[in-house]
């Protein structure tokens, strides 16, 4: 698989396509979908599973530091929901903008406030779901936020983005995923 095929093996995954498609009607900025779905999906094509075998949710993530309520929040997931209630598939909607607000209690980790949610891609767990995907605005396929790039990726390859993620959650993550995709080459907390 060629990272020129990365938008050809994403729309294989029809609810991925589906919420590619729909999400710009929600109305966000700075927004991407991104992480297990993602990676997942390629992962899948790699196994010669059904494109959305496995995948347990799809997460848009945006940033709108303009309004860092919950109540906002909410309202941005209801909206979405509106637009992609159809689908057989759960959504998370997370403003980027506000993850530094709960992280701590829910993780035990401080968090400096996001910049953009492409500053917030960069500390998701593994670089292999360190991915974020739109349509290009201009109509030329896809922008990709890859801070790690796509080798792990492809590679099948997961590696700890020792940014925020604890040995803990890593070692979970990887755990569950190699159960899952048996071809995946986990690497040690320290690899």
């Amino acid at each position: 698989m060629k990272e020129d095929d990365l938008e050809a093996v994403l729309r294989a995954n029809p609810v991925l396509a589906a919420v590619l498609d729909r999400v710009s009607f929600v109305g966000l900025p700075d927004w991407y979908l991104g992480a297990g779905a993602v990676a997942q999906t390629v992962w899948n094509t790699a196994h010669g599973f059904a494109a959305d075998h496995a995948i347990k949710d799809y997460d848009v993530v945006y940033f709108d530091a303009s309004d860092r309520g919950a109540e906002a929040e909410v309202a941005v997931g209801n909206r979405a929901a509106a637009t992609l209630g159809d689908l057989d598939a759960r959504i998370d909607v997370t403003n980027e903008a506000r993850v530094h607000l709960w992280y701590e209690d829910r993780f035990g980790v401080p968090l400096e406030p996001y910049r953009s949610a492409e500053d917030a891609i960069a500390t998701w767990p593994t670089t292999a779901t360190a991915v974020g995907v739109r349509p290009d605005p201009d109509g030329g396929g896809l922008v990709v936020c890859a801070p790690f790039g796509l080798a792990d990726l492809f590679g099948l390859v997961v590696r700890a983005n020792r940014v925020l993620v604890t040995e803990a959650v890593y070692r979970a993550k990887a755990e569950r995923w190699e159960a899952t995709w048996p071809r995946l080459t986990v690497l040690d907390w320290q690899g």
